[in-house]
């Protein structure tokens, strides 16, 4: 959860089939979290929003095997795929009757 006076943003975590070991996950999201921060450059609400979905995503990864194991072995395009499935997950288009 992000928020500042004026916004609030939540993002949930990422329903996965199998969680190995949650130990390290709340790491990993504050690693993928400030990563993504210092390589953007940006502090801006608007990116630290995109910084909680890239770290969650991290943490995803993290919690399917024991310690490093699954992250050691990440390629980007693993990476901006799992990103996409949290962006999938939360957007959604209805239209109010």
């Amino acid at each position: 959860m992000l928020f500042n006076k004026e916004q609030v943003f939540f993002a949930p975590a990422l329903p996965l089939e199998d969680v190995f070991d949650p130990t390290g996950a709340g790491d990993t999201f504050a690693g993928g979290f400030i990563g993504y921060l210092a390589r953007t450059k940006d502090v801006s609400f608007e990116n630290m929003k995109r910084g909680i979905i890239f770290g969650s995503a991290m943490a995803s990864f993290c919690v399917e095997k024991f310690g490093t194991e699954r992250i050691i072995n990440l390629d980007q395009e693993e990476v901006e795929s799992r990103v996409q499935e949290f962006v999938d997950l939360v957007q959604f288009d209805i239209t109010l009757v």
